[in-house]
């Protein structure tokens, strides 16, 4: 196979890319100058060979543990429990999060042979043994493996005497009622807040 269609071949299994954007991808790569392509290269392989779990939060870090964990700045007291490294990225993105974090690298989904102990269950339980913590903000994705886990870490996290939490689930900001589906609508009318 030539190096051509070697590359649209690989490209292709990064998700979301099809052949077509894999080509495109592949000419551009070939019309760029060399630097450009070992810069990208040397991207790719760095984050291979550099990128680990902090031994704390399990995201994923150059430095262990991580600067999230290492900001004294940052609560000691929360922690945000997301289902993967992306989601505590768009967290971090609104700056309004000041606490800790922890990544679970998944969901229970027994349909698909994901149980407890795949994910980062543990590691969390283990945090709490410390009792600084005084609340646990669960932040998975508002599906039914991200409630099943929700509720899960809910029953296992009760007995450190830590108040659980779960983020809130609405209307989006600019969302027209009318067209909002039945389940978020029943959602932001029993998550409602004083004014």
């Amino acid at each position: 196979m030539d190096p051509i269609a070697r590359l649209v071949e690989a490209l292709t299994k990064l998700p979301g890319i099809g052949e077509k954007s894999a080509s495109r991808l592949a000419f551009h790569i070939l019309g760029s100058p060399e630097e450009y392509a070992r810069g990208l290269a040397r991207a790719i392989l760095d984050v291979k060979e550099k990128i680990r779990l902090c031994s704390v939060c399990m995201n994923i870090t150059e430095e262990d543990p991580c600067r999230l964990c290492r900001d004294d700045k940052r609560s000691d007291e929360i922690i945000c429990v997301v289902e993967e490294p992306n989601d505590l990225y768009a967290i971090e993105k609104t700056g309004s999060f000041r606490g800790k974090y922890h990544v679970l690298h998944g969901v229970i989904s027994p349909l698909d042979g994901i149980g407890p102990d795949e994910i980062y269950v543990k590691e969390l339980l283990e945090r709490l043994k410390a009792g600084k913590v005084k609340e646990v903000l669960l932040a998975t994705n508002p599906v039914v493996e991200g409630d099943a886990t929700a509720l899960y870490l809910k029953e296992r996290i009760k007995p450190f005497g830590v108040k659980v939490t779960r983020i809130a689930r609405g209307i989006p900001v600019g969302g027209d009622l009318e067209y909002t589906d039945g389940a978020t609508l029943t959602d932001a009318i029993r998550g409602r807040q004083d004014l």
